[in-house]
């Protein structure tokens, strides 16, 4: 390629759905009314599982992170997105760009890990629950999801730095709504080999390695459940690992539709990023964070039960 036409860019231009200017304005209704729940679900769990000592254990602790991680994540792309969709304003500075891309990485990794080390936790509760406060200790857990944030963030860091160095030319125009790595790639004007050799690498390290720890862990949990001769055992079992499952097939199933695909027709031809394509991605950063409260913990009971002890104390003062 020319070398004249390779250029360092200032800024790229979010396509977000530009095609679609009618239906921007239910997007951005939409997108305010999920990110709200967000806030406030994450939010209301974390501060449970901080003050109420009822949670102070291993799976409210790995909970209290998921929250935390779901805050951040939409935090860093949800209200540029708000206001590209209200403003008509799509652009983005290079170094706005990488502070996304970077944030958005190191979240996604850290909760693969996360949710590995919750189905772990899990399978200790219910296959050795006499030995779980020793094997499950907070020295223990604590190190469990101090390297699952360390992880996630070298691996942000790393292909972050492999994407934004490259010279991009012609159109800068991102067909997304977000600075996410392969729709950058694609803007790229240079050999991008080494990209796709180390999304491979964490492709296998963050989302299959995490995968095959929950799936060993629950045929583990599945086999002990069976075994157990009371009913109600075998449904409280259920009941603890169902949620779990859930929000692991939500999650999993959008980043693989994502990032799992065959890449080289992806980056190196056309870019025939369909509005499918964006929507999974809509789905993957702003519904995914908001159903994972849900789901997980504000329909149980001890979070109810917490909540409610919270917001009686505070009333009382």
């Amino acid at each position: 390629m020319d070398e004249n036409n390779q250029t360092f860019v200032s800024g790229f231009l979010l396509w977000g759905l530009s095609g679609y200017p009618k239906t921007e304005i239910i997007y951005f209704a939409l997108i305010l009314a999920m990110y709200l729940v967000i806030l406030t679900g994450n939010g209301v769990l974390i501060i449970a599982s901080i003050f109420d000592a009822r949670l102070h254990t291993p799976m409210y602790f790995f909970l209290g992170n998921l929250s935390f991680l779901d805050i951040c994540y939409t935090t860093s792309s949800v209200p540029s997105t708000l206001v590209s969709l209200i403003s008509k304003k799509r652009n983005i500075s290079f170094s706005g760009c990488t502070v996304q891309m970077f944030f958005g990485l190191a979240m996604g990794s850290t909760e693969c890990f996360l949710l590995g080390m919750m189905a772990f936790d899990r399978y200790v509760a219910i296959y050795n629950p006499l030995r779980y406060s020793v094997i499950m200790s907070k020295g223990v857990y604590v190190s469990m999801a101090s390297v699952s944030w360390f992880s996630g963030g070298i691996n942000s860091v790393v292909q972050t730095s492999l994407t934004m160095r490259l010279p991009f030319c012609g159109n800068k125009v991102i067909n997304g709504f977000t600075c996410e790595v392969l729709p950058v790639l694609k803007l790229a004007c240079a050999d991008i080999s080494l990209n796709i050799i180390t999304m491979m690498i964490s492709n296998m390290a963050f989302l299959v390695l995490p995968l095959l720890v929950i799936f060993f862990s629950y045929m583990f949990i599945l086999h002990t459940i069976l075994r157990m001769n009371s009913a109600t055992g075998r449904r409280k079992a259920f009941s603890t690992c169902s949620a779990h499952l859930t929000v692991v097939v939500i999650f999993y199933g959008t980043v693989f539709s994502m990032y799992a695909k065959p890449k080289s027709q992806d980056l190196t031809g056309e870019d025939n990023f369909q509005t499918s394509d964006k929507i999974i991605s809509l789905f993957y950063g702003v519904v995914t964070p908001m159903l994972n409260p849900i789901i997980y913990s504000l329909r149980n009971k001890d979070v109810k039960a917490a909540v409610k002890y919270i917001l009686k104390q505070k009333y009382i003062q």
